[in-house]
């Protein structure tokens, strides 16, 4: 039986991820990484900030001391606020989809690489703002996707809010990048892939479940998975 839905973040609930590639690409040069936008989708993607950084730094061997990197991820951060100020993507059909397994009285979390303070300045004013019992962020972890660590501790926050364990494969993840799925399958949560952001034939492997939009899903659909 299902007893817990824990939603990914960036290209999930919010459209957010083109703001968060925008902030990058503007960001990173002065810094000599010559980022794209088709290496950001491709290879970054789902990584919490400083990881993306490490990894880029790795792969296209660009070396960064503690305080260029300190420094980098700073004014993307900044960059980042000032230009999701004029607009609020939270993508098209997931307020109604969230607060119908609200009203179903259904535990929800959030586990996102992105900071808690992106996550909240786009929920500020929103249809969901309050509505997830737990959000964990890259703040709140050490080793972000494809590391399970995070799905982990926001169960662990969800059972402690309801006074109760919740097992693992009670509890669905909706996802929309490849690391996020990884990372659910490894904590043996059940999986549901969202096509915002990859093709359906590369998230169907590591998902139970692939659809287009949350639109489609209705919660006799989440039940289902938790019982296979």
């Amino acid at each position: 039986m299902l007893q817990a839905v824990i939603f990914d973040f960036d290209g999930v609930i919010a459209d957010s991820e083109p703001i968060h590639c925008r902030a990058f690409l503007e960001v990173l040069p002065q810094f000599g990484f010559p980022l794209t936008e088709d290496m950001y989708y491709r290879d970054y993607l789902g990584y919490t900030d400083a990881d993306a950084l490490d990894v880029l730094s790795r792969d296209l061997k660009v070396p960064i001391d503690e305080a260029t990197r300190r420094r980098a991820l700073e004014l993307k951060s900044r960059r980042f606020e000032e230009l999701i100020q004029n607009e609020k993507p939270i993508i098209s059909g997931v307020p109604a989809f969230v607060r119908m397994l609200h009203s179903n009285r259904i535990p929800l979390g959030i586990c996102s690489g992105a900071l808690r303070s992106d996550i909240d300045l786009i929920l500020e004013g929103s249809e969901l703002q309050g509505v997830f019992d737990v959000v964990v962020s890259a703040d709140d972890v050490t080793k972000g996707k494809p590391d399970p660590q995070g799905f982990v501790l926001t169960l662990h926050r969800l059972s402690d809010t309801v006074g109760r364990s919740i097992p693992a494969e009670s509890c669905v993840v909706i996802e929309d990048s490849l690391w996020g799925l990884q990372a659910a399958k490894t904590a043996g949560m059940k999986r549901i892939a969202v096509t915002h952001t990859y093709p359906s034939g590369q998230l169907a492997p590591q998902a139970d479940r692939v659809v287009n939009s949350l639109g489609e899903l209705t919660l006799s659909d989440l039940h289902s998975l938790c019982v296979q």
